[in-house]
């Protein structure tokens, strides 16, 4: 057993993806018997009023710090904003989130053997080195996006001086770490290239709680609720950001005006949903529907309201993002369209699997056909759906992941302080 302080953006009560992966993560690791102790920040992205209320926040250091408890794991909220769309308020945002959570985990997690710490932000890394410095401790990096890539590829980065500081800031946070988990192969190799010590790299993909995402009726409330039962739905649910390309999907929608009964349903939050509730308010797109976050407990349904679901990533961010709501649509049992560049893990995926079509990304002629593809083919649709769902059970479920988190973490406590070269590599 090891006692492990989890340093994470995002955590429980917030609805966001990550947060829900990291709160599993947690839960899970607890049960393997390793206490954890969680600095966070106070809800901010996706806030559930009834998720809040089951986990209720209380003053610590006055409006600067709160706890909370989570199935038995403390846990302290660095108060931050609720989450905005500009650039510059977000990374004040994260210097505060630092500044409170590093002096937090230096004060109240003492007894920690261990730092887990995902990343983004990037910046997470400096937090995790000035506590390994002090308390000489070992953090284990987890990179769920390779940052600054993304940001360069999405232009929200572009001033070359700072993109030189987090050039190097990443290398030295890849040094500072005693391990880094990656979550695809192909993230690895991009690594690999980054000149980062081969040593250092453990391969464990993400997961869904194939548990609480099962294979349900294509009519349930939900669908009944929004009119959808008697309609062809192609689903995005998730984030409305960046790395998405919703230009792509209202140019595939305007080509698919011949099929009355389709339907794009986009369901989520994020920066760009204001933009694309304004592409919609003149009434161009008559078969696009969007819809607001939806409360965790609507997850299934939603999915199962989906006849194919759509992961549309923007041209260029296949190798340095992989949107894990993939495991969500195939615990889900149903097929995927992909768009996404060819070379990525995600169109790996897909076509390992063979769970649905991996498209080029940024292509309207290929969205559109592989949505009449899916609309023309119910029988090679639902065999696409089942080999996903088998794969997704085989591969990415909670507990089979969670066991080499676990046994990672052993093995770091164990080796820590000893030289790399002193020590046979970590193996996932």
């Amino acid at each position: 057993m090891a006692k492990v302080l989890l340093l994470s953006l995002v955590f429980s009560p917030d609805g966001v993806s990550t947060s829900v992966l990291m709160s599993e993560l947690a839960q899970e690791l607890q049960h393997a018997g390793h206490a954890l102790v969680v600095m966070t920040t106070t809800p901010h992205y996706n806030v559930e009023p009834k998720a809040v209320a089951r986990q209720p926040l209380r003053e610590k250091w006055g409006k600067l710090l709160y706890q909370s408890d989570y199935h038995g794991i403390p846990v302290y909220h660095a108060a931050i904003p609720v989450k905005g769309s500009r650039v510059r308020a977000r990374l004040l945002d994260y210097l505060r989130f630092h500044a409170i959570s590093t002096i937090a985990a230096l004060r109240l997690a003492r007894e920690c053997e261990i730092i887990l710490v995902p990343s983004p932000p990037l910046t997470i890394g400096l937090s995790a080195w000035i506590i390994r410095l002090i308390r000489r401790i070992p953090f284990i990096y987890n990179v769920q996006e390779i940052y600054p890539d993304v940001a360069v590829h999405l232009g929200v980065l572009q001033n070359p001086t700072l993109i030189r500081f987090f050039e190097l800031l990443e290398r030295f946070i890849y040094r500072q770490s005693h391990t880094i988990t990656v979550i695809s192969e192909r993230f690895r190799e991009r690594l690999l290239d980054k000149g980062v010590d081969p040593k250092k790299l453990v391969v464990i993909p993400n997961f869904v709680d194939t548990e609480f995402v099962t294979p349900g009726s294509r009519q349930n409330p939900f669908s009944q609720q929004h009119g959808l039962d008697d309609k062809f739905v192609v689903l995005y649910a998730g984030n409305i950001g960046l790395t998405q390309n919703f230009e792509t999907i209202l140019a595939a929608a305007q080509q698919l005006m011949d099929l009355p009964d389709v339907r794009f349903l986009v369901v989520g939050d994020g920066t760009r949903r204001a933009w694309l509730a304004e592409q919609l308010a003149n009434g161009a797109y008559p078969n696009v529907v969007l819809l607001p976050y939806q409360p965790r407990s609507v997850v299934p349904q939603i999915y199962a309201t989906g006849d194919v679901c759509l992961v549309p990533l923007k041209r260029g961010t296949g190798k340095e993002t992989f949107p894990s709501k993939i495991y969500t649509i195939m615990a889900a049992q149903r097929p995927i369209i992909a768009a996404t560049d060819p070379d990525s893990e995600l169109a790996d995926l897909v076509n390992g699997a063979d769970c649905g079509w991996a498209i080029p990304a940024e292509d309207v002629v290929a969205l559109a056909q592989a949505v009449r593809t899916a609309y023309a083919n119910q029988a090679q649709r639902q065999e696409k759906a089942e080999r996903g769902y088998h794969y997704v059970l085989a591969h990415h479920s909670r507990q089979a992941v969670v066991r080499q988190y676990d046994q990672l973490i052993r093995d770091v406590v164990a080796s820590k302080l000893k030289p790399y070269e002193q020590r046979k590599p970590i193996v996932s």
